[in-house]
């Protein structure tokens, strides 16, 4: 299926690995030209020549810094110019009790995973208007769906953000204009990796028999991969995809026991 988008432009947050590399990933395979933030230089700088393999002839620009800062978003903002195509992505804040958690703490889970989306999408939705196209994909939880207990800031400042988009993408769906949720599961990322490891370290069980453990609990038997996160965050953003805006798609091998 052709998605539509080749020559086309985005942005793509946290991308030098993770589901943010496989987002930029795909894209990039349909023939958009991408600049990718991450706060590593180096592995940055690595992910974007595995993007430039996988995808010769597309343009591929890296902007090293923290995207929850003003001038991260500045310095990403000003390299990636026109942008057809917003990818919201960040590493979510840490697991804990409620209790443990200050104002300062709040502040840092809903600055990184609310207000900065927000800020991007402030900064280049007026332009996907008036050129009469634009796709903006939050990567968000599926927590959002289903909040988990030892997650609280995250379910806290993405459910915000959610809330805040359902209100928006209305607003601005008659512009060719559209803003999606994409809600991971678990995917064989770094951070389920580490997840697991230390699980698996307090357990005192192997580390491949903690793995084979978990992913039996989802319904697909499986992790998802970040390549296919990436395929389904593409025709998000795909001309296929025009007539579908506000929605939060959940993306968990069937882990989510609800019918709605």
């Amino acid at each position: 299926m052709d998605l539509g988008i080749k020559g086309r432009n985005a942005l793509v947050c946290a991308a030098s690995k993770g589901l943010g590399y496989g987002s930029a990933l795909a894209l990039a395979k349909e023939g958009v030209n991408v600049t990718i933030t991450a706060r590593g230089k180096e592995t940055l700088e690595e992910a974007a020549a595995r993007i430039r393999a996988a995808a010769p002839g597309v343009s591929v620009k890296t902007v090293a810094g923290d995207i929850t800062t003003a001038q991260g978003r500045s310095d990403a903002l000003g390299a990636a110019g026109n942008i057809d195509i917003l990818v919201n992505n960040a590493g979510g804040p840490p697991p804990g009790d409620f209790r443990d958690w200050d104002r300062d703490a709040w502040i840092k889970a809903i600055d990184a995973n609310m207000l900065t989306p927000i800020e991007l999408i402030k900064a280049t939705v007026d332009g996907m208007i008036g050129r009469k196209w634009g796709r903006v994909v939050n990567i968000t939880s599926s927590s959002v769906k289903a909040p988990i207990a030892i997650l609280g800031l995250s379910n806290g400042a993405r459910s915000g953000l959610t809330g805040f988009v359902a209100g928006l993408a209305r607003q601005i769906a008659s512009n060719n204009v559209t803003i999606n949720g994409l809600l991971p599961g678990r995917f064989l990322t770094d951070r389920l990796k580490c997840t697991i490891g230390a699980q698996s370290k307090k357990s005192g069980a192997e580390l491949e028999a903690e793995f084979a453990k978990q992913a039996a609990t989802i319904p697909a038997g499986r992790f998802g991969t970040a390549e296919e996160f990436g395929e389904v965050c593409a025709f998000l953003c795909s001309e296929r995809a025009a007539y579908m805006t506000g929605q939060n798609v959940l993306l968990d091998g069937g882990n989510y026991p609800g019918t709605y």
